[in-house]
C-alpha cells in the first residue's frame, strides 16, 4: 500500500467513525426532518454506548483479520478504531452524568455503587482511559513490553461492555445475546491461538 493509498484509506476510516456522531447531531439540530424520537437523552446514551462497543468490536478484529488475509496493513488502522471506541464511550458516559444525571454527583455515586450494570460500565470505562492515554507510538516505545501488557486489558474492557449492555436490557435481549456471541468468537480464535502456540512449544522441546 502506497503512502497515498495509506492516506485515502485513513480518511475514510476516520469518516466511517465520525458518521454515527454526525447523525446524532443531525438529529438533534432536527436537519430535514430528522429527531431523536420522545426520549432524546435516552436515544443518544444508547447510540453512543452501541457505536463504542460496535467500533471495540472491529478493533478486536483486526489481528484476526490480519493473520486471516495476510493484510499486514490493516494494522495501522487499530490505534484510530481504539481511539474512536474512547470518544464515544466518553460521550455515553458524559449524556449519562450531564443529561441524564444533569451532574448530580449523589445520584452518580449511589447509581455507581448500587447497579451492577452501572458498576460494570463504570469499571470499562475507568480501565479504557490508560489505553487511550498510552496510545502514541513514544508511550508504547517507553513502555515497551508493559505496554503489550497493559493494552491487554482490551480483552476484559470488551467483557465488562457486553455484561454492561446485557444486564441493562429489560426486555428484549437478543440484540445483547448476539453482541456476546461475537466477543466470543473474537476471544476464542486468541485463545485457541495461544493453545495452538504452546502446544507447539512443547513438541518442540521434547
Amino acid at each position: 500500500m502506497t503512502r497515498l493509498e495509506l492516506g485515502l484509506a485513513k480518511a475514510a476510516v476516520f469518516a466511517a467513525c465520525l458518521a454515527p456522531f454526525v447523525l446524532i447531531v443531525l438529529r438533534a439540530a432536527n436537519v430535514d426532518g430528522m429527531d431523536l424520537g420522545p426520549n432524546p437523552v435516552e436515544e443518544v446514551l444508547h447510540k453512543m454506548g452501541k457505536t463504542s462497543l460496535n467500533i471495540l468490536f472491529i478493533t478486536l478484529a483486526v489481528s484476526p483479520v490480519r493473520r486471516l488475509t495476510h493484510y499486514n496493513a490493516v494494522i495501522r488502522f487499530r490505534r484510530m478504531l481504539g481511539l474512536f471506541s474512547f470518544f464515544y464511550l466518553v460521550l455515553h458516559f458524559t449524556t449519562y452524568a450531564v443529561l441524564d444525571l444533569r451532574l448530580a454527583w449523589d445520584t452518580l455515586y449511589v447509581d455507581i455503587t448500587k447497579r451492577p450494570y452501572i458498576t460494570v460500565g463504570m469499571l470499562a470505562f475507568v480501565l479504557m482511559i490508560p489505553l487511550a492515554i498510552t496510545s502514541t507510538k513514544g508511550m508504547q516505545r517507553r513502555l515497551k513490553r508493559r505496554w503489550v501488557t497493559l493494552h491487554r486489558l482490551i480483552y476484559p474492557i470488551g467483557v465488562l461492555g457486553v455484561v454492561h449492555f446485557l444486564w441493562q436490557t429489560k426486555l428484549d435481549t437478543l440484540e445483547p445475546t448476539i453482541y456476546s456471541i461475537i466477543l466470543a468468537v473474537l476471544l476464542g480464535e486468541r485463545l485457541v491461538r495461544r493453545s495452538s502456540r504452546a502446544r507447539a512449544r512443547r513438541t518442540s522441546t521434547v
